[in-house]
């Protein structure tokens, strides 16, 4: 196969190149959202790898795109690559659940069922009393890994479907109650054993 009279072609200069900008683009912009959040999160350690490659493939990109600037196609392949992966990025971050997140729950009803509830299940539950604009309030306070927070709100609205409540990020935790990595049982009521995070 004439390899150099391929890259000459017409199809690869406005069809093979352009997707190769595109799916590029994606990749190191979904890469470099990714390094934001880890960075956010705290997790230094896989930081410079990802920036590393994220950087490599952005001045692969960018040098095929300065020597070929009349190309509109490349433009066009380099904007949705960009926009693409941020996306995608946010996405992939999502799945991954990456860190721990605080519920905080306000409710002038009696919270022990539900306290009983989610510490039986194997979080660990902080409650306080407060008062909010009708009286006394009960705030229950709980630090779940964010993959966890499904399960957490499954069982808050169980007791209470118009319970009011917050999901914050939270930097670090140590030393807390926390779910175990693996599941032990499906069902509702037993999905996952406790454990203190060490």
């Amino acid at each position: 196969m004439d390899w150099q009279g391929f890259v000459d072609s017409g199809v690869f200069h406005w069809v093979i190149l352009p997707a190769l900008i595109f799916f590029a683009r994606v990749l190191d912009v979904s890469m470099g959202t990714m390094r934001i959040i880890l960075i956010a999160r705290g997790r230094r350690g896989i930081v410079p790898i990802i920036g590393f490659f994220e950087v490599f493939i952005w001045i692969s990109v960018m040098s095929q795109l300065m020597s070929r600037v009349d190309n509109p196609f490349y433009m066009v392949a380099y904007s949705a690559g960009f926009a693409t992966g941020n996306y995608l990025g946010m996405v992939i971050e999502n799945k991954l659940a990456i860190g721990k997140a605080c519920i905080r729950m306000i409710s002038g009803n009696d919270l022990l069922a539900l306290v009983n509830a989610l510490r039986k299940e194997g979080f660990g539950v902080t409650v306080a009393d407060g008062w909010g604009s009708k009286g006394p309030v009960k705030i229950m306070y709980t630090i779940v890994r964010r993959k966890e927070i499904p399960i957490a709100v499954q069982i808050i609205h169980r007791y209470d479907e118009k319970a009011f409540y917050t999901v914050e990020d939270v930097r670090d935790a140590r030393e807390g109650v926390f779910l175990r990595e693996t599941k032990v049982d499906k069902s509702p009521q037993q999905l996952w054993l406790r454990k203190k995070e060490k």
